[in-house]
């Protein structure tokens, strides 16, 4: 089976106090929770290492949609907070059991390695290279500038479904819906959503 591999850290944490550490840390859970729909299964969100996790994703062309999934609810708690996030595709097993520490193979390892390799500002890392890898650099660098009001807004819309009306975003986070459609232009939602959509339909599989 085809799966997408996502190993990540959280940014700075040696600075950061346990408790706001944790937070970022639950803020992920939570969005791995919520994309568990995108393919019908458990993301097995696992925590590694004090601030490290990785989880498996069985629709690999959801990757990058994921990532920034991921990174906006990270953002989205403040100002500066952000993980970074490997990723790798490949043939693998996932393995039976609550989480992924006995997961092995060759797109896990090279996950690792990826998050292992990663260095100054940048975020997010596909292992693949090539225009994929270059598309994954592209949206690091727009999400890299995304304000917490921005991610807060951008975070629903990033849904692979029928992404919310900015009505409802709005009624959600008790904002006006033009605050809505101005942090979503400023956070570049439209160029983003059109090149996960290139993406994600390019020739066939998951």
């Amino acid at each position: 089976m085809r799966i997408a591999v996502l190993t990540g850290d959280i940014v700075e944490s040696t600075a950061m106090p346990a408790d706001r550490q944790e937070a970022v840390i639950v803020a992920l859970q939570t969005a791995s929770r919520d994309a568990a729909d995108w393919q019908g299964a458990d993301l097995r969100f696992t925590r590694q290492k004090g601030d490290g996790w990785q989880l498996v994703l069985t629709r690999p062309r959801l990757s990058l949609r994921l990532s920034l999934f991921l990174q906006s609810a990270v953002r989205a708690l403040g100002k500066g907070l952000a993980t970074r996030i490997s990723i790798a595709e490949g043939e693998g097993a996932v393995p039976a059991g609550p989480d992924l520490n006995s997961a092995t193979g060759p797109v896990f390892v090279a996950s690792g390695r990826g998050l292992d390799a990663l260095e100054g500002d940048v975020r997010f890392r596909h292992a693949s290279g090539g225009p994929l890898a270059a598309a994954v650099g592209l949206a690091d660098h727009i999400s890299q500038d995304w304000t917490p009001p921005q991610a807060r807004a951008i975070h629903p819309m990033l849904t692979p479904f029928d992404p919310p009306r900015h009505s409802d975003v709005a009624d959600h986070l008790g904002i006006s819906r033009q605050a809505v459609s101005q942090a979503l232009d400023a956070a570049g939602y439209g160029p983003l959503s059109t090149a996960l959509t290139n993406i994600e339909t390019a020739g066939t599989g998951n």
